[in-house]
């Protein structure tokens, strides 16, 4: 499938806001995807938040329904002015059906064209709060990587637009190719976009044990199906002891523990940042019934499922 992305080149864009998910692009197309990249400007040139000068840029022109658009975000220290021409440019790529990714305050330019209104998005976490309150028909949520709602996409700070990318990816061309694009990158972390920030699915990944990583991560992208300790250990290439001791040792609980923990933490996400019936939230968590999650959540946190959602309202 061939998918032509047009990247958004601001005046002080951040690199790593525009090099990560280019980056992560252009690799699965070496492996076997067919992303073709092409790079749009208001001006010919522009000059990087971090002094490097781009140049050559194309024109803005027009996107069709089966495109993707990047909006990598400007450092706002230096520039808070989005030229009009811009502005309109978003809102007929809109209009035209395109898909829509931010990265970090790229999502303040699309709520500038109007383009978050009534939509669930978010942003770096310095700027969150600067965008509730600027755009206050968008639906912030402040604890995701990054949200997707409908043809709009919106990530979190600057490196999470490769986990944005590598969702794309896989959504697009599939897990393997996703994960053959993260060795390329040698990215050790495929984090979803359910993981909050300072979530279990981002913590206790610090580590040099290629083994607990293996398994960690067959966890983090499946926590909510059943894995037996033996399956893990295969695909690890260890014994079912062996695993169990490198998981205590090096972060402090079992292989199914540390599944347990992702459930809970991903439980607390949709508790605090969605309506969902406690009922709908323990199936989504990989649990057979609200009672389960009741009984879990509330031995792990010491808190009741319904008054921990209370607290954070």
């Amino acid at each position: 499938m061939s998918k032509r992305v047009v990247v958004l080149v601001l005046p002080h864009v951040n690199l790593l806001d525009l090099a990560g998910p280019v980056q992560a692009l252009a690799a699965a197309t070496h492996l076997g995807a067919d992303y073709r990249l092409s790079f749009v400007s208001a001006d010919a040139a522009a000059v990087s938040a971090q002094g490097l000068q781009l140049s050559h840029l194309g024109e803005l022109g027009p996107v069709t329904a089966d495109d993707l658009v990047l909006v990598p975000g400007p450092d706002l220290a230096l520039s808070v002015d989005v030229a009009p021409v811009v502005i309109d440019w978003l809102r007929e790529v809109a209009d035209s059906g395109a898909e829509i990714a931010s990265i970090c305050t790229g999502s303040l330019i699309l709520g500038e064209a109007g383009l978050l209104d009534g939509r669930r998005c978010t942003s770096h976490w310095s700027v969150v709060e600067h965008l509730r309150q600027r755009y206050p028909r968008a639906q912030v949520v402040d604890d995701v990587l990054f949200v997707a709602d409908g043809k709009l996409m919106t990530s979190a700070g600057i490196a999470s637009g490769i986990d944005l990318a590598l969702a794309i990816i896989e959504r697009d061309h599939g897990p393997a190719l996703a994960a053959s694009v993260a060795r390329e990158l040698v990215v050790y972390l495929r984090r979803n976009g359910a993981a909050a920030p300072r979530s279990a699915f981002v913590a206790l990944r610090d580590h040099l044990i290629p083994e607990v990583h293996t398994v960690q991560q067959i966890l983090s992208d499946a926590f909510t199906e059943q894995h037996t300790l033996d399956a893990l250990a295969r695909a690890a290439h260890v014994s079912p002891r062996t695993l169990t001791n490198k998981f205590v040792a090096t972060i402090g609980m079992t292989p199914l523990q540390y599944q347990q923990t992702l459930r809970v933490s991903h439980a607390e996400t949709l508790l605090s940042s969605t309506d969902l019936s406690i009922e709908a939230i323990a199936l989504a968590c990989g649990y057979a019934d609200a009672r389960q999650l009741r009984r879990i959540f509330t031995q792990s946190q010491g808190i009741s499922p319904r008054d921990y959602r209370a607290s954070m309202r």
